[in-house]
């Protein structure tokens, strides 16, 4: 089975965390997840998710701790993601450019999207401690 290996950000802002619908058309098309992307050859997991979040949004991020990693199989392929605590930094306005939608939310608010099933068990990390 192929892997393939991404980062990830919990990007803070004003006390939501960004998250991203993925496109229809793409594979986990409609499923939700922390923003992120592949890694490219010779690249730290740091810059891939400042690249990404460039790329894919048009803001700046600082990166800050290492949260977590994770592997998960889907039906063709093995996932492997690292996870960081990153927070936007101001600069740049939103723009997508590769999600159908995006959306600022509280941690309590994390449970009501459709998670990517790699996303899942770092949600559930991230919201376990929390009175409803």
């Amino acid at each position: 089975m192929k892997t393939v290996t991404v980062t990830a950000g919990l990007i803070a802002h004003n006390g939501r965390f960004l998250i991203a619908q993925r496109r229809k058309d793409k594979s986990l098309g409609g499923f939700w997840e922390f923003p992120g992307g592949k890694i490219e050859p010779g690249e730290t997991c740091e810059q891939c998710l400042k690249r990404e979040i460039k790329e894919e949004f048009d803001i700046s991020i600082d990166v800050q701790d290492f949260i977590g990693e994770l592997t998960h199989d889907y039906d063709t392929f093995q996932l492997h993601m690292s996870l960081y605590n990153a927070s936007w930094n101001g600069q740049g306005t939103i723009r997508i450019c590769d999600h159908e939608q995006y959306a600022w939310v509280t941690l309590q608010e994390m449970s009501q999207y459709d998670w990517a099933g790699a996303d899942i068990p770092f949600v559930e990390m991230l919201t376990k401690n929390l009175t409803k």
